[in-house]
């Protein structure tokens, strides 16, 4: 691929296990139970990276060691974290991110399919609670969503959490196409920012990422 120019609120990792893992996730002998460990080990270094300047530890008391040696505890801010898995892919990165993250962290679903002639969204499943439109219900959601191909569903995703009312949105993806990753990244800018494994720069004429993962709802299900 020729130079690829992200927009500003996307971070493309370089880590060289994801990377690996990401192309062993594209093989096509690829077992579905190997599809379920790569995509959650994918997951936890993207955990990682989403998390690290997103989030701080500070200072909240005093605790005894196991020498008898008191120590500052720590705890994690902002307190206020969901995680938001997009049915039914999104599940299988949720328990990495659950795994990290402090055990307060609530857990969302939204429920949305990909319209197979338009490619539109539409959604089917959101059971998050009522929000007025003013309050902010979250401090940061974590939108967990294995690939972005058109980029229709994550913007629709988006601007779902928006009228809800978040602090700002992580979106964490696998793989995206370049064209899908520009168009999501403008839906809400100076509210949502990117982390994905990898970057491809096609769509076949079914709105699959080329050369990709394919389908892996499908993949990660065994259907």
């Amino acid at each position: 691929m020729a130079q690829l120019q992200l927009p500003s609120n996307v971070r493309l990792s370089s880590h060289p296990l994801l990377q690996s893992k990401l192309s062993a996730l594209r093989d096509s002998k690829t077992t579905s139970e190997l599809t379920r460990l790569l995509t959650s080990q994918i997951s936890t270094l993207l955990a990682v990276e989403a998390t690290k300047d997103n989030l701080s530890a500070r200072r909240d008391g005093m605790a005894e060691s196991h020498l008898g040696e008191p120590y500052n505890t720590l705890s994690i801010a902002p307190a206020r974290l969901a995680v938001m898995p997009v049915l039914r892919a999104g599940l299988g990165m949720t328990d990495a991110f659950m795994n990290l993250l402090p055990v307060e962290t609530t857990v969302h679903h939204i429920g949305l399919f990909r319209e197979r002639v338009s490619l539109q969204p539409v959604e089917y499943y959101n059971k998050l609670p009522q929000s007025d439109g003013m309050t902010k219900m979250m401090d940061i959601v974590f939108v967990l969503d294995p690939v972005i191909a058109t980029g229709g569903t994550a913007g629709a995703t988006i601007q779902i959490l928006k009228e809800w009312g978040v602090g700002k949105i992580v979106f964490c993806s696998i793989l995206a196409s370049a064209d899908g990753i520009q168009r999501a990244a403008n839906e809400w800018p100076e509210g949502t920012e990117f982390f994905l494994g990898g970057v491809d720069a096609d769509l076949n004429f079914k709105g699959y990422i080329i050369p990709g993962v394919g389908d892996l709802g499908d993949r990660l299900n065994n259907t």
